[in-house]
């Protein structure tokens, strides 16, 4: 599990599946940053993993400030689910 910044919007939700640099993780929660003050562009700040780790996501079995953080652009990322089937 880490934490990925999306600099700009790739068009994805809570529940999206994405692949970055060629690996494919799910994102179990986003948070959109920068509609009114901040950066010109929208920031999301994801919390990832694989879909295995999703059950520790849940329980808050781990310490967001010890996540391993990685940037990249919205372009970057290729989407492969744009969001999860409950997402409305």
């Amino acid at each position: 599990m880490k934490q990925l910044i999306i600099h700009g919007d790739p068009g994805i939700r809570k529940g999206a599946i994405i692949e970055v640099d060629g690996e494919r993780v799910v994102c179990f929660g986003i948070n959109r940053n920068g509609e009114w003050h901040g950066p010109e562009e929208v920031q999301l700040w994801c919390t990832v993993g694989a879909e295995s780790e999703y059950g520790d996501f849940e329980r808050r079995n781990f310490i967001p400030h010890f996540l391993d953080v990685e940037r990249v652009d919205a372009d970057a990322v290729d989407v492969v689910r744009p969001q999860g089937e409950l997402a409305v």
